[in-house]
Order: C-alpha cells, then structure tokens, then sequence
C-alpha cells in the first residue's frame, strides 16, 4: 500500500503546477476513501489544503488556496490530483498527498484522521 506524489519543482510566483498522487496496492480501496492534500512550509506544521470525496464530487479548500487550487481525482486510474495556478512564495511547502479513514469529504477533520500518507513533494515558489 503507497501513495507517491510527483509533479513539485521550482516556479516563479504567478506561476502554475500540477500535483499528482498515485496510489497503488490492492489492499489500498482508493476510491471508498476521501483524499487530501496537506502541506509543510519550513519550520511549521502541516497545513491542510484541500479535500475531495470518494466520489469526487464535494470538495472543500483551504481559504488561504480557494480559487487558486483545485483538487480532482481518477478513481479509474487512483490518482489524485492537485491544479495550483496563481502561486505565491507562500505555498513553498512541501506536499503530501492522503487517505482520509471516511468516505466523506471535510474541512474540519484532524490530521490525525488521514490513515496514510505519501513521501511528499517539494513546491517552492520564487518572489
């Protein structure tokens, strides 16, 4: 069971990138799970981005993201993805992709409730 995120670099702000998360292992049931992405700026916490249902249909944001950020997924593929247009050196984080132990998407839930999680992958914006 694993999620691998790919698609972070460098970019100047104003820029776009496009996260993608792939989830593998048979065990895994991708697509009964709401995903998120939660990010780690250097020397803070991990920071909640957005939430996606299992169907992906409801989707919550972040304020500090919202109309900048959208998140997506491919249940027939088990990806997850995450379009950031309109970065800021704010978003330099690291980005994690993860599993939330629900179906249902949210914008309260603790991190403590995401049940796996990916390596990360690094977003740094440039002033």
């Amino acid at each position: 069971v694993q999620l691998v995120e790919s698609g972070g670099g460098l970019v100047q702000a104003g820029g776009s990138l496009s996260l993608t998360c792939a989830a593998s292992g048979s065990a895994f049931s991708f697509t009964r799970y709401a995903m998120a992405w939660v990010r780690q700026a250097p020397g803070k916490g991990r920071e909640w981005v957005s939430d996606i249902n299992s169907g992906g249909v409801t989707t919550y944001y972040a304020d500090s993201v919202k109309g900048r950020f959208t998140i997506s997924r491919n249940n027939a593929k088990n990806t997850l993805n995450l379009q950031m247009n309109g970065l800021k050196p704010e978003d330099t984080a690291v980005y994690y992709c993860a599993r939330a132990n629900t179906p249902y998407a949210s914008d309260w839930r603790s991190l403590d409730d995401y049940d796996f999680w990916g390596q990360g992958t690094q977003v740094t914006v440039s002033s």
